[in-house]
């Protein structure tokens, strides 16, 4: 009788360190298509060698919740590298993460930051944005308090530190920040860009996609400003599948008017588990 009642006990604590460790870190991961790093479709990098093929195309995006913190990882289907000397483990990728924490529409923001030229359906609008930056964090705070719509800036977060290693771009933020609650539950999109150390006066940080590709310009788009400068971005239900090739696409459209301004732009859902 001791030893059932030992072994009932003991599998009572496995259980519930098990749960207690379920409700400590809780991940979610999402996929995305291989070869989709063209953005509504016939976006091309540019022509130096440091943008390397695939550097900017995402595979995965994981989001781990860690006690008080979460992590945030971006992989791409190419080594990274720091051309640049960024001391960050890479150089030439940057990543603005939308978060809706609270899945109601008409709470939170449509517009985005200056430069990616996309919006969000009033359904997936964002609550918070977490930027992954290979640029010290300092400037790119200082980015964000100059050039975000003023309404923004307090749900922008910059992280501490993020860093590059293998094909993983990572960074770590405080849940509180975010607003607590259950990152397994909110919705995201990951939109890929590329560093730019000396942005056009409006943009954040972020490279333009004119219509020919140059040493340090993503071709196929429009030499306006009407076009979306966004290189990939999850899309569908995060699995990975072919459909979602041209559900990024679908999302990334655009036109323009005689004039170069926007007549139909970019619009962004968010992928959920």
């Amino acid at each position: 009788m001791r030893k059932t009642l030992w072994k009932t006990g003991l599998t009572a604590a496995v259980a519930g360190l098990l749960l207690a460790s379920a409700a400590f870190a809780q991940k979610i991961t999402f996929k995305d298509p291989t070869g989709d790093d063209n953005g509504p479709g016939n976006y091309t990098y540019p022509t130096d060698a440091v943008y390397e093929r695939g550097s900017f195309d995402i595979t995965e995006f994981s989001v781990n919740k860690k006690g008080d913190k979460v992590d945030f990882d971006v992989t791409v289907n190419s080594p990274l590298k720091d051309p640049w000397g960024m001391k960050t483990g890479f150089s030439t990728q940057m990543i603005f993460v939308f978060i809706d924490t609270d899945g109601k529409e008409g709470s939170g923001f449509t517009d985005t930051v200056p430069g990616l030229n996309v919006k969000f359906a009033p359904t997936d609008a964002w609550d918070k944005l977490v930027i992954l930056s290979p640029q010290p964090p300092g400037r790119v705070k200082s980015e964000v308090d100059d050039k975000a719509p003023a309404a923004e800036k307090a749900s922008i977060l910059v992280p501490n530190r993020v860093k590059g290693a293998g094909r993983t771009i990572s960074a770590t933020v405080d849940l509180a920040a975010l607003g607590g609650g259950d990152p397994s539950q909110w919705g995201y999109q990951v939109v890929m860009q590329s560093n730019e150390g000396f942005p056009a006066d409006k943009d954040l940080l972020t490279r333009k996609v004119n219509e020919f590709e140059g040493q340090h310009r993503f071709g196929g788009g429009t030499d306006y400003d009407c076009d979306p400068h966004a290189i990939d971005v999850l899309a569908g239900k995060g699995a990975g599948g072919a459909d979602e090739v041209q559900a990024q696409h679908d999302m990334l459209k655009y036109e323009c008017n005689p004039d170069g301004s926007s007549k139909t732009g970019a619009v962004l859902k968010m992928v959920r588990k």
